[in-house]
Formats: structure tokens, sequence, C-alpha cells
């Protein structure tokens, strides 16, 4: 039983290990051979088009109402008379640039994006578009995975505006639910503003960016079977971008800022 035990654990990690390597043997072979300039052009238009103003309906409505919650929550908690009132506006901007915009947007976007990645590549996978490509010689990653990398090196653009109507939705509620003024929310906005978080949460963006476009990729290039299967593809994208997002905020969030 132990034997077995061990031999299933060895080949899961030998699994692991050779995802990873052919992960990173992806992200060096999407370089290689570039497609020319003129489809390329067109394909990253394309994709920005897809992933970066598709996204921006759903990036607004949530960063505008979630502003608003983390701007409630922490109104209701401040109700000692000795607090400030703009301690609110203070806390409600320091959650939505160091977590709240950067990273718990990056982990929906992995579920809208990134599955639409992995299943747009997956179906050309399933339907051996894929395999055309190779045999009329372009390189099918370069062809289908840079330009989404190039895509979303747009992707601070979105995260700019969920800050901006994250603080907005946030001020919104203040002001209307009747928990401080204009005057003190504002106050509280501008109060120690350290300039050195916006760099921070715009680090942990491209990070972030780089994550989405790479990962659903890899799991939609080098799916195996049929329609089910891109499904499968899709959801288990979806998970290891989360992990990988939830993990790299925790070593960034450690090396930048402590």
């Amino acid at each position: 039983m132990l034997n077995f035990f061990y031999f299933s654990t060895s080949n899961l990690d030998m699994t692991y290990l050779h995802n990873i390597g052919a992960y990173f043997l992806m992200i060096v072979e999407m370089f290689r051979k570039p497609t020319k300039w003129a489809v390329m052009k067109q394909l990253i238009l394309k994709d920005i088009d897809d992933l970066i103003i598709g996204s921006l309906g759903i990036v607004a409505f949530i960063a505008f109402f979630v502003g608003g919650v983390v701007t409630i929550q922490t109104a209701l908690n401040i109700d000692n008379p000795l607090i400030p009132k703009s301690l609110v506006g203070f806390a409600t901007r320091q959650s939505i640039i160091l977590e709240f915009a950067p990273t718990f947007i990056s982990i929906i976007m992995a579920g809208k994006v990134g599955s639409f990645i992995t299943s747009s590549i997956g179906t050309m996978r399933v339907t051996e578009q894929i395999d055309a490509l190779e045999v009329m010689g372009i390189n099918s990653l370069n062809y289908l995975v840079f330009p989404k990398f190039i895509s979303l090196m747009l992707y601070p653009f979105l995260i700019s505006i969920a800050m901006f109507l994250g603080i907005l939705g946030g001020m919104a509620a203040c002001v209307f639910g009747g928990f401080s003024s204009l005057e003190d929310y504002i106050t509280g906005v501008q109060m120690d503003f350290i300039p050195f978080h916006i760099t921070y949460a715009f680090i942990k963006t491209f990070v972030f960016a780089f994550l989405l476009a790479t990962i659903p990729s890899f799991h939609g290039y080098y799916m195996k079977g049929g329609a089910l299967e891109v499904g499968k593809a899709s959801t288990t994208s979806f998970v290891w971008t989360s992990v990988a997002i939830i993990l790299l905020n925790y070593l960034l969030t450690q090396m930048l800022l402590s």
C-alpha cells in the first residue's frame, strides 16, 4: 500500500514537473519565428477588442459597487466618535489601490478572459486548425499566444479604471448613505498618500497580465480530447491561474512592501 502511494505521488510530481517545463518552453517558443507584422497587427487589434475592450463593462460594474461595499463596511465598523470620518475615505483608497483593483479584478478576469482564451485555442486544437497552421510553416504559438500577450499589456488600463470607479463608488455610498460628508471622504482619500503604492499595484498588474495571457493559453494549446475536454480545460485554467495570482500576490507583497 505504501509502495503504491509512493509510486502515485512520484508520478504526480513528475506530471507537475513536466507541465511546468512545457509551460516555460511554450513561453520561449512564443517569441521564435514571428508572424508577419501585417497579419500580427490584425490579430493584436482583435485580441485587444476581445480581451480588454470587451471586459470594460464587467470591470466597471464590479469596481463601482464593490468600492461602495468596502466604504459601507468600513463606515459601519468605525462607530467611535473619536475616530475622524475622513478615515473612511483613507481605508477605502488603501483597500482598492493595494488589493481590490489589481488582485480581486485579476481573479475575476481569470474566469472571463482566461476561459475565453482556453476555449478559443482549445477549439482550434480540437478542430485541427493548429495542426493546419504548423503544416503551413507558421509558428502556431507565436500566431495564437503572442497577440494575447501583447494585448494584455494594456491590462493596467483596466485596473486604472477599476481604481477610479472603486473610489468613486465608495464616495457615492459614503455621501448618499450619510456615513460622512463629501469633504471628509475626499480628505481621507488624499490623506497620507504614498506614490509607491500605485507603482506596487501596477507591478502586480503587469505580472498578473502575463499569467492571464500564458496559463490559459497553455491549457488550451496542449489539451487533448474533444469538445467536452475544452470545457474541462477552461475550468482547469481558471483554477491554476487563480492559484498563481494568489501565490504571486503574496510573494510580490512580501518583496515590495516589507
